[in-house]
């Protein structure tokens, strides 16, 4: 069960709230391309309120940053630190979870776009007798139709324990694989979605498989140089986050249990599903390149946005979500969930405006379902409460097994 509350011995401390307008120095192209989107000025304020709800909800600390056509804002409050009582700032490290989804799409599309991979062909054609159906294509695992089973479901039934069983463990992709196969599929191949996180798994073997080199080195010379992001990196089997980051804690299963410092552990769980380490600002900067054609073909990228359904606000392509918000504006990116972070990374259909925003908690419903108004905030600006309307909350896959799976 999900618990709502963080351990009675939380102490917020020093509380940090700033916003900070950084002026676009835009080009004339730039600035009616801005007109053309037709999207409403961010809602600081919002953006504000909603950081302090996550942090009410039990959170100790949030934080937030938008690209917006050369202007920044930046909100943070809480706490980074529950020891030194560091405010949490926007230039912290984070583990980004399943937005590591994205990333690895990416790199399979940049082969693609190398014809060194075909969408439609089996995955077996590249890992031979990997899987026990030829049926299963690559464009099935990156779009999570291949029926594969979740295996964090069982790794993660309880969060704690579960997690204090595998934080300094270290496996194979193939036991990963290994344990997912252990159980029936969830449907035939191509026939429905099901998200498991077993399909990027078996993303990170085709990496490694067709280029010869590790995930690690692919992110670095495919996304992170080629974009200068400097603050992300690929860390595994390794515990510590380099820099200086935000601390992240996993709310116990007991009810008013202390939370659990998670930030330390070899996230080899997860892996090309879940590992990467990054920032609000490399995280927009990766969309923003990625949703404005900077990193495949235009072809590879249409192929990452044909949709399937997931709920009545979100639908699933290739390592690629797309969600509706209230106001009727489409973004997109990708959620995150591991043990001590939830981050919600999106951009706009060019690429133009970019939202990063995490919370250093996980298992935590009420925290998760605040932190989705983040989005709301950056993309439809200021709105009345009856037209925001319900927030309806993704599921966040990595190890949230206790919230709604959508």
């Amino acid at each position: 069960m999900v618990s709502g509350t963080v351990g009675k011995g939380l102490v917020l401390g020093a509380v940090t709230l700033s916003l900070l307008t950084v002026p676009a120095q835009a080009a004339p192209r730039e600035a009616h391309a801005r007109t053309e989107a037709g999207l409403p000025a961010p809602d600081a304020a919002g953006l504000r309120a909603v950081l302090r709800s996550t942090v009410a909800k039990g959170a100790p600390g949030a934080m937030a940053r938008i690209d917006d056509h050369g202007t920044v804002y930046k909100a943070a409050q809480g706490i980074a630190d529950r020891d030194t009582q560091r405010a949490i700032n926007t230039t912290d490290h984070f583990r980004v979870g399943s937005v590591t989804k994205t990333f690895s799409a990416v790199v399979l599309l940049q082969l693609a776009d190398e014809h060194k991979l075909t969408l439609d062909a089996p995955v077996n054609r590249y890992l031979p007798g990997l899987l026990p159906d030829d049926r299963i294509t690559v464009r099935h695992v990156l779009s999570h139709r291949s029926g594969l089973y979740d295996y964090t479901n069982d790794m993660f039934a309880r969060s704690v324990s579960g997690f204090e069983a595998v934080r300094n463990k270290v496996f194979t992709y193939r036991r990963l694989v290994d344990l997912s196969l252990k159980k029936p599929r969830t449907n035939a191949p191509g026939a429905a979605y099901s998200y498991s996180n077993t399909n990027f798994v078996v993303a990170g073997m085709l990496i490694e498989k067709l280029t010869g080199h590790s995930v690690r080195t692919e992110y670095e010379n495919r996304i992170f140089k080629p974009l200068k992001l400097r603050d992300s990196f690929y860390v595994h089997p390794d515990t510590q986050i380099p820099g200086r980051y935000t601390r992240g804690y996993l709310t116990s299963d007991t009810a008013g249990a202390a939370p659990v410092d998670a930030t330390e552990q070899t996230m080899s769980w997860a892996q090309s599903a879940g590992a990467i380490i990054s920032s609000a600002h490399d995280l927009n900067t990766f969309y923003s390149a990625l949703l404005g054609g900077k990193l495949t073909s235009a072809a590879q990228l249409a192929e990452m946005e044909r949709w399937t359904k997931v709920n009545s606000t979100t639908a699933y392509g290739l390592g690629l979500r797309r969600r509706t918000l209230s106001c009727g504006v489409s973004v997109y990116g990708h959620t995150g969930a591991v043990q001590g972070y939830y981050t919600y990374a999106f951009t706009s259909k060019d690429g133009r405006r970019s939202l990063t925003a995490v919370a250093n908690a996980s298992n935590n419903a009420d925290v998760l379902t605040a932190m989705a108004g983040t989005l709301e905030s950056a993309f439809c600006g200021k709105q009345t409460k009856a037209r925001r309307g319900a927030v309806v909350v993704e599921r966040h896959e990595d190890i949230a097994p206790a919230v709604a799976r959508h």
